[in-house]
């Protein structure tokens, strides 16, 4: 599996050797108790449980031992054991379980002010970025974790929180990855020595995927030696398996993978594109991506369930919210089966070495941005989800006087967040609209007319936008026709206004339309935000959004320049405009009448 949880186990019950430090914010635990027989009885017992996977038992034993601790007055060992239950949901795919027993810590802690204890709720959420797949917010995390740590002088267990960083950038940027491992062990010379193997493991596996043989030789050697003194490393199995690959023993490492790895699937892959042996890497990669699609369809899956049935629970009129979330899945099913279908059409006519490499290639691709555009959909529902069920668990609470205003302002928010669902499900609709919208024949119009149209249609939204005034302005004469795609050229013209609406809170947005050099130019400008000069290469990517509070899945801009594309023209962000705002520019050839 791509997130191996059984390493973060470990690394939760390295925390608890973070016992022994002084801690200025909890009494002093009873001495020696962790070596009494009782502590060890129920602490081989709740490890048992969660070694087996039993839930039953594991919740009953993890409750005996947490209860124990607390009568120790041992609130770091206690809360570790808190821990230890949000990665027992995370093994089980119990996403939604695990955030909500991460957020009940976090606000656990707060309320007990203990400060120095608070990097174990920022860990565990780090983790569960990392199980969804929102690598940037793991990221902020870990290190937030390690700032923590060393200010509060937990220095032994810091090399295991880089090791998480590095399991992050070590596709994308291996020399970062480097530097990171260094700072690990750096660390674990000074804190932590046992600890030292393990990273230099993983640092031999890092030179292999860089290509660097000769430091992978020697680390391998280096490997071998320590395995001989009795040391041992999580990597151990994956370093023999490139060392095997790294010799020409293709099938060795395969059969080692297939037997001992977690992520095998992946892995055989990849030793397979390296030895030229595309039909089987091919192969190989398709069980990868059906275990992943079984995988995100299972964490989507449990995520939405739990936060349905919390919205079921305490308000019966959330039915509607329910058939989007349905709607979601559905659009998901449909790209798994778009998906199959394409790798069917590659199988049955691309025999050859070549083509076989690049259907390889295409599918993993499209196995990326389907993972993207899930995880992507299920954060951003999610969100207004939470807010709609716990305004119905406060309204639905008898125990509770809730005023007329208070009523009002929670009955609007949930108006609003409902609305939220829709907007988003019609923004994910909006990109199946574009292959019929593209197809369709351009036909004469008065531009003018077209525009205005547009325009005195376009609803600027709630009160928040109500001081922004909308204008049209034409240097073209009001008879002048010019063959249009009406769908398309509309869907364009409302994503580029919306644009501009969203991020103007005072002021005005402006339509132009000009002919230049046999081009239709037609320009939205704004007094908004802007945008800042280390965006701009950003801002056409799918899911990219300058303001992260926005509404909206950040799909509107690379929308509207694909679809110009498609008409044999293009939308871009004029840098020479002087602001205050932005201005963007929707070019299109003028098409012959016919």
């Amino acid at each position: 599996m791509k997130k191996k949880i059984l390493i973060i186990f470990a690394l939760v019950l390295c925390c608890a050797m973070m016992a022994i430090a002084e801690d200025s914010q909890k009494t002093n635990p009873t001495p020696d108790y962790k070596s009494s027989p009782e502590y060890i009885s129920l602490r081989n017992a709740m490890h048992r449980a969660f070694n087996d996977g039993d839930s039953a038992h594991f919740s009953t034993a993890v409750r005996q031992l947490e209860k124990y601790l607390l009568k120790q007055n041992d609130l770091h060992a206690y809360y570790t054991q808190r821990c230890n239950e949000i990665v027992f949901e995370l093994n089980r795919q119990n996403i939604y379980e695990a955030y909500m027993l991460a957020i009940k810590l976090s606000h656990e802690l707060t309320e007990r002010k203990l400060d120095k204890e608070m990097y174990m709720a920022i860990n565990m959420m780090g983790h569960i970025y990392h199980f969804s797949g929102n690598n940037a917010s793991a990221k902020r995390c870990f290190w937030e974790v390690i700032r923590r740590m060393e200010q509060e002088g937990y220095l032994e267990s810091i090399p295991p929180i880089y090791m998480n960083l590095v399991n992050i950038v070590i596709d994308e940027d291996p020399d970062e990855a480097l530097r990171l491992i260094e700072q690990a062990a750096s660390v674990a010379r000074e804190s932590s020595p046992e600890r030292e193997f393990d990273i230099e493991t993983r640092r031999t596996l890092a030179y292999y995927r860089m290509g660097d043989m000769e430091r992978f030789n020697k680390g391998y050697q280096d490997y071998l030696k320590g395995e001989a003194q009795g040391l041992s490393s999580v990597h151990g199995r994956s370093l023999v398996v490139y060392h095997l690959v790294q010799q020409g023993k293709i099938d060795e490492a395969i059969k080692l993978a297939n037997e001992t790895l977690d992520d095998r699937y992946s892995t055989m892959a990849e030793i397979y594109a390296s030895a030229g042996r595309w039909k089987e890497a091919f192969e190989v990669q398709k069980k990868d991506m059906a275990e992943t699609d079984s995988i995100n369809s299972l964490l989507l899956g449990s995520s939405l369930q739990g936060i349905q049935n919390e919205v079921q629970r305490y308000e019966a009129e959330r039915i509607e919210a329910r058939r989007h979330l349905y709607a979601v899945v559905a659009i998901a099913i449909l790209l798994l089966l778009l998906v199959f279908a394409l790798v069917y059409i590659v199988q049955t006519r691309h025999r050859h070495l070549r083509e076989m490499r690049k259907a390889y290639q295409r599918a993993i691709e499209s196995d990326k941005m389907k993972t993207v555009f899930i995880q992507n959909v299920s954060h951003e529902v999610r969100t207004p989800l939470n807010v709609i069920s716990g305004f119905a668990q406060v309204m639905a609470d008898p125990s509770r006087t809730i005023t007329t205003d208070e009523y009002r302002y929670m009955s609007d928010m949930v108006v609003h967040n409902s609305n939220r669902i829709t907007l988003m499900l019609d923004e994910v609709l909006l990109l199946s609209s574009h292959e019929s919208a593209a197809d369709e024949d351009a036909v004469p119009l008065c531009c003018n007319e077209f525009l205005r149209k547009i325009v005195n249609e376009f609803h600027l939204g709630d009160e928040k936008n109500q001081h922004i005034q909308l204008n049209f302005k034409t240097e073209l004469s009001d008879d002048q026709i010019v063959n249009i795609h009406i769908r398309g050229m509309r869907l364009i013209v409302l994503q580029l206004l919306d644009n501009a609406v969203k991020n103007t809170t005072n002021g005005t947005v402006t339509l132009k339309v000009s002919v230049a050099n046999s081009q239709l130019l037609v320009a939205v400008e704004d007094t908004g935000i802007g945008v800042p000069d280390d965006e701009i290469d950003h801002i056409f990517e799918r899911f990219v959004k300058l303001d992260p509070f926005k509404e909206g899945l950040g799909i509107g801009l690379p929308f509207s320049r694909t679809m110009a594309q498609r008409f044999g023209g293009n939308v871009y962000l004029d840098q020479t405009y002087l602001g205050p705002g932005a201005r963007f520019v929707l070019v299109l050839p003028l098409l012959k009448q016919q």
